[in-house]
């Protein structure tokens, strides 16, 4: 089937078609961006097509271990290839850090809260847990910085959507869990939060808390209706991050978190590259104007290949 873009009067789509993840986060993020075209766009008919990713499939295995957070976009941007969909919705940390080809993000939404939270049914923080408690992750950044400030916790794999973590944390599987804030917050369990970790006690991981909408660079129609949704501050920060990230090799396989803010009309990123055992990490910070929120990325990431991150990366991918 093929939805090429219908152009209107004033050279917009009439009709429009977004790809998303089957998962009631994912559905979440993509009926979100279509209330907020029918509210731009009164006329325009706005209707989702939801698909199954291999990263939603592969559920027995580490990300790191089966090619990474890619496997949650690529079948939705080859909808868009395919002409099934005209605009993807993303969780932004789950976007490789170089696009394919032909590609772009059109609009990155508002940040929600961008950092981590604690959910335990017995405990009310981190610093309670008793040395052996169990600590369900799926992530390699959160398994690193878990392991370097609280070592006398056991922290083990959790995979699947939101509502498979916590039903495993309900049958007494781990004794908390590590999830997003923004992702609970969005499916109404905030609730279920006991403790928001702040960024010194565990730094998010590059992008977390936004949304990106996805196009063809082609489309040009389509990113002019898009770039009211554009958010320049949240932009600012994740293009930070991500060059950070791009300058380092960031992917599932590095433990590796960016996270920067504009504090006082300066743009401000820090960033944690460790191992996943934790036994060894670098940090690093560093401030700059919005406007080269590239270069800063990029800055950021030779001081930390100044401290030892070359090597720390060249021995995490060799494992």
């Amino acid at each position: 089937m093929d939805v090429s873009v219908t152009l209107g009067s004033q050279g917009l789509p009439r009709d429009l078609v977004i790809a998303t993840r089957e998962s009631a986060l994912a559905l979440w993020q993509a009926q979100h961006v279509q209330a907020l075209l029918l509210q731009l766009y009164p006329s325009l008919k706005v209707s989702l097509l939801s698909m199954s990713t291999q990263g939603d499939r592969l559920l027995g295995s580490s990300l790191a271990k089966i090619g990474g957070k890619g496997l949650f976009v690529k079948e939705l941007e080859r909808s868009l290839e395919q002409g099934r969909a005209h605009i993807a919705v993303h969780s932004l940390k789950d976007v490789p850090m170089q696009l394919p080809q032909g590609f772009c993000l059109a609009a990155l939404l508002p940040r929600a809260d961008p950092r981590d939270a604690f959910v335990s049914n017995n405990f009310d923080s981190l610093d309670a847990l008793p040395p052996g408690a169990r600590v369900g992750t799926s992530s390699l950044r959160r398994e690193s910085q878990l392991r370097a400030k609280w070592p006398h916790l056991k922290i083990l794999p959790l995979r699947g959507n939101v509502q498979t973590r916590l039903r495993k944390l309900d049958e007494q599987d781990y004794e908390a869990i590590i999830l997003a804030t923004a992702g609970l917050v969005r499916l109404g369990l905030e609730s279920r939060i006991r403790e928001i970790l702040t960024p010194e006690q565990m730094l998010p991981a590059v992008g977390q808390g936004a949304l990106a909408i996805e196009c063809l660079q082609a489309e040009e129609a389509l990113c002019r209706l898009l770039a009211p949704l554009n958010d320049m501050h949240t932009a600012d920060c994740v293009n930070a991050e991500r060059a950070l990230s791009r300058a380092l090799a960031g992917s599932c396989n590095v433990p590796l978190a960016g996270f920067a803010q504009i504090e006082q009309g300066q743009l401000r990123l820090r960033a944690y590259v460790g191992l996943p055992d934790g036994t060894r990490h670098v940090v690093g910070h560093c401030t700059g104007p919005t406007t080269e929120a590239e270069r800063l990325g990029q800055q950021l990431a030779n001081e930390l290949r100044a401290q030892g991150a070359g090597d720390i990366l060249a021995a995490v991918e060799q494992d």
